[in-house]
Parts: structure tokens; C-alpha cells; sequence
């Protein structure tokens, strides 16, 4: 046991490059915000009970129902890694992309990050915009959306791109939780603080991690957003939830997947960090849809965009 807990205490520590490597901390702009924007649309915020502060970009301008795109949770997430789906639709239908607390340019306090909180700050922006939606969501990001889709019924659909929950981790992070709820590594990683970000601040690590996740070069763009969003006061907190195991449900497959009823669609291939052997499983339930984007690793909006797009828009238009 102590074996296991030093190893998930080591891959915890090297995750946390990504939120470690970055410039200097920039003032605030003219609209308040010292992270730059995440794609070129309008910034708003609601308040979440308990939270504070959660950002959204907006645009709504098109037609039909609107999407709602979240993206994934790692020590560097924002709202860049949905830009690519961000710019495919935004003018052609109403587009609202929500950074989960901690991350972007949401508020970033030091307080305890549960996946109740992150599917509240989903339903309730769902709730401010007050009409059913469709829901676009990245890794783990989908266990919390599809948390909120158990609850919230203006979510009419969802769609998850390289979801966690459907197999066994690869890398020690998702059952970091098994033996006391991830508590004893959060306590060991948070004891480092800012001498751990410090000490694992370089843009290599950044280069690293994000390459995992992408079959060919990883984007110049993007790495340079990585840098920004961990470099934001407060970015420490909410990835230690991540990396201690804190926000990962313990068996998301039954608890949340399984019991959805709204049209569900999983895009996936490969991914470093998740694995899929329960996608047959999902795909024989009667309110799923799973598509393969070949030559992909974990973020296909990025490197296979007009196939995402493809499976994206069938799976829309079979729905009433």
C-alpha cells in the first residue's frame, strides 16, 4: 500500500507541470479579467451558491437549439481546448462555452472542488439561459455533465469526446481515491504548495503532457494558453483535486452513464489517460450512439475537426 501511494504521489506531482509552467501574471484588462480571452466572443458570469464566480463565453447569435460546450479538467484546462468546436458553430447556432470552477478564467478560491460543485455550475448556467440545450463535453469533464443531465431536463442531449468513466485508468490518477477518497495524497501534494509549482514550472512539461494527447505536433497556440490559464492566481487549487483522485466518480459508468435517458453520443479513439471497455456495454443501451475518430488522442476537435463536426451534426438531426 505505501508502494502504490509513493508511485500515485509521483504521478500526481508530475501532472502538475502543466499548471506550473508560465510566464508572469498579467493585470487585468479592460474587462476585469487577467487571463486573455479563450475565443473571441463575449465573457459573462454567474454566481454558483457556495462558489462564487464561474465564467462563460457567449454567442447568440443562429438558430435552433443552443449548445453548451465544457471542457476537460488537468492541471492547465480552460475553454481553449473547445475552441476548434467553439468556431465551427458560433453564428450558425447559439454557443455558450463554461469553464469549470478553478479553471479559466472562472474564479479560482481555496476551497474543496467536489464533482457536485462542477455539475452545479453546469445546471446553473442551463438554468440562466432557461431553455433545453444540447451539451458538448471533453474527458472528464463528461462525468460532470452527465451528472448534471440526471437532474437538469432542459439537457437534451449530450455529447462526450474521450470521456473518463467508461474502463480501467492508465496512469494512477482515477484510482488515486480507492482507499480514503484521495485525501491522504491531496494532503501530501498540498504540502508542497508553491514550492512544487515552483520547482516544476517549465515549458517542457507543458510540451509533454499536451503531446499525450495529440497524435501529430502539439499546436504553438496551445501550449502558449496552457501557460496562461496555470499561471493565474489560485491555478494550484482545483487541479489538486484532480490529481489526488477528488473529482472522479468511483464507478462512473454505473452511477451516471448507464442511468441516462437523453441522447447520448461518445466520440473516441485512443487516449493516454482513460481507457474505453465498457463502450460496447454503453453502445447496446437504446439512447446511445458511439463513433470512432480514427488517428486521434484524447482531443479529436483539434486534430479531426470536420469528422467530429460530421458526427456531431448526424447524431443532432436524428434527434426530434
Amino acid at each position: 500500500m505505501k508502494k502504490r501511494f509513493v508511485v500515485l504521489a509521483l504521478l500526481a506531482a508530475g501532472a502538475l507541470t502543466l499548471s506550473a509552467c508560465a510566464p508572469a501574471v498579467q493585470a487585468p484588462g479592460p474587462d476585469g479579467y487577467r487571463l486573455r480571452p479563450a475565443v473571441n466572443a463575449e465573457r459573462r458570469a454567474l454566481t454558483v451558491p457556495g462558489f462564487g464566480q464561474v465564467t462563460y463565453y457567449a454567442s447568440a447569435t443562429g438558430t435552433g437549439r443552443p449548445l453548451v460546450l465544457t471542457h476537460s479538467v488537468n492541471a492547465a484546462a480552460s475553454g481553449y481546448e473547445m475552441k476548434p468546436l467553439w468556431e465551427s458553430y458560433a453564428g450558425q447556432r447559439p454557443v455558450y462555452l463554461l469553464e469549470w470552477p478553478g479553471f479559466g478564467s472562472s474564479d479560482r478560491p481555496d476551497l474543496t472542488y467536489t464533482p457536485e460543485l462542477m455539475a452545479s455550475a453546469l445546471a446553473a448556467l442551463v438554468a440562466q439561459l432557461n431553455t433545453e440545450v444540447d451539451v458538448v463535453s471533453l474527458s472528464l469533464g463528461s462525468e460532470f455533465a452527465a451528472r448534471a443531465a440526471l437532474a437538469e431536463p432542459r439537457i437534451r442531449s449530450l455529447a462526450l469526446i474521450s470521456p473518463s468513466g467508461f474502463g480501467q485508468p492508465r496512469n494512477g490518477t482515477q484510482d488515486a481515491a480507492a482507499d480514503d477518497g484521495g485525501l491522504k495524497l491531496y494532503n501530501t501534494l498540498n504540502s508542497f504548495g508553491d514550492v512544487l509549482y515552483g520547482t516544476l514550472r517549465t515549458r517542457p512539461s507543458l510540451w509533454y503532457f499536451l503531446s499525450r494527447s495529440f497524435r501529430g505536433e502539439v499546436p504553438g497556440d496551445v501550449i502558449d494558453y496552457a501557460a496562461d490559464t496555470s499561471a493565474q492566481p489560485g491555478a494550484k487549487y482545483a487541479p489538486l483535486y484532480f490529481v489526488s483522485g477528488r473529482l472522479f466518480n468511483p464507478d462512473a459508468y454505473t452511477n451516471l452513464y448507464a442511468k441516462l435517458t437523453v441522447p447520448t453520443l461518445v466520440l473516441f479513439d485512443q487516449d493516454a489517460f482513460v481507457s474505453f471497455d465498457r463502450l460496447p456495454q454503453f453502445d447496446a443501451l437504446p439512447n446511445t450512439t458511439v463513433v470512432r475518430i480514427p488517428g486521434t488522442d484524447g482531443l479529436p476537435q483539434w486534430e479531426k475537426l470536420p469528422e467530429v463536426r460530421a458526427a456531431l451534426d448526424a447524431f443532432w438531426s436524428a434527434q426530434p
